[in-house]
């Protein structure tokens, strides 16, 4: 008897989860960087569906995030010293994403608090550093927000408020670019619906940017025999300083 009422509670537990499903999808799981890349445009798309197939129950809004591979990085302040731009405090980060895209059907502030936006990174001034050593809150937050600004004239971090397109709470759709300086490397796209301030669901896809041809040839040889790659490039710039000298003498 004990038993059977068990059964009849999961039962009616399940029966009784009524949070949607998201399908993800991505218009190309691969990324494939040859000579002249100038960069691609990433379509990331699905659905969400209620558990017995029905569309959604209730209105929600996506988030998308995607994020290239963490790295470790150290960021430096510049001080002007006697009217000389030069080198002052730095800290490091063990991971920081080399890049790192959010698109959203509405601004992020909209639709949760700060809390969940820092749980999930739904934004650049969330992303997730970890510092190396003990370092002052107020000053890994001046080093992260210059991290940021960085990255982002170099277009390698981005936000887009009005990114995401919904039809029929069913359909969903974002565009992001990639610039032709991302690193190879896994990408992660993790899409959140979200619905009265709570990520309800929840699904990752991932794309693989890799190198090709010639460019594949030379990130391979330089990782796995380093010490040649580094001998035949100080080889070659002491060949193209030497050419460069007898046209100039030709000249």
């Amino acid at each position: 008897m004990r038993r059977l009422l068990l059964l009849l509670a999961c039962f009616f537990a399940l029966t009784a989860q009524r949070d949607p499903i998201l399908v993800p999808e991505v218009s190309q799981d691969e990324v494939q960087v040859r000579q002249g890349f100038t960069g691609t445009e990433l379509l990331l798309f699905g659905a969400i569906l209620d558990p017995s197939g029905d569309q959604a129950a209730t209105d929600y809004d996506i988030v998308v995030v995607l994020k290239g591979p963490t790295e470790p990085i150290r960021v430096r302040e510049k001080e002007q010293i006697g009217g000389i731009w030069m080198n002052a405090e730095s800290t490091d980060f063990r991971s920081a994403p080399s890049y790192f895209a959010v698109a959203s059907s509405s601004p992020i502030d909209e639709i949760v608090d700060d809390r969940t936006a820092a749980i999930y990174e739904l934004g650049t001034r969330f992303i997730q550093l970890s510092p190396s050593g003990a370092i002052d809150p107020e000053e890994q937050a001046r080093f992260t927000a210059g991290l940021v600004d960085l990255r982002e004239r170099q277009g390698l971090y981005k936000e887009d408020m009005e990114g995401v397109k919904i039809s029929e709470q069913v359909l969903y759709q974002a565009r992001i670019a990639l610039p032709s300086n991302v690193t190879t490397g896994t990408y992660t796209a993790e899409t959140f619906a979200i619905a009265r301030g709570r990520v309800i669901a929840s699904a990752v896809a991932r794309v693989e940017v890799r190198k090709v041809g010639f460019e594949r040839f030379v990130e391979v040889f330089s990782q796995r025999q380093s010490f040649f790659y580094g001998l035949l490039a100080v080889g070659l710039s002491i060949f193209m300083g030497w050419m460069a000298g007898r046209l100039f003498a030709l000249v």
